[in-house]
């Protein structure tokens, strides 16, 4: 499943618990803010995980700051995806 406006933020529940993740990778962006927390360069987080897209990281920090928001993120309907 993914959510209306982050078409790179999907959810499995065979995938790290159902956990918003990457693209339906094992990389969670919960992980991708822990890892920007500690170091903040986007290319060490690149050379770490070679999958990960600049556009990958820029919804990952933009999704995880919806959630702190006022807004309401809005799973798609899965059978649209």
């Amino acid at each position: 499943m993914t959510f209306q406006g982050f078409d790179r933020i999907t959810t499995q529940p065979d995938i790290l618990c159902g956990k918003p993740c990457v693209r339906g990778m094992r990389l969670s962006v919960q992980r991708v803010l822990e890892i920007l927390a500690e170091n903040p360069s986007w290319d060490d987080l690149r050379a770490d995980f070679p999958e990960i897209e600049p556009e990958d990281i820029q919804q990952a920090l933009a999704f995880a700051a919806a959630t702190l928001g006022d807004d309401k993120i809005v799973p798609l309907d899965s059978s649209a995806a």
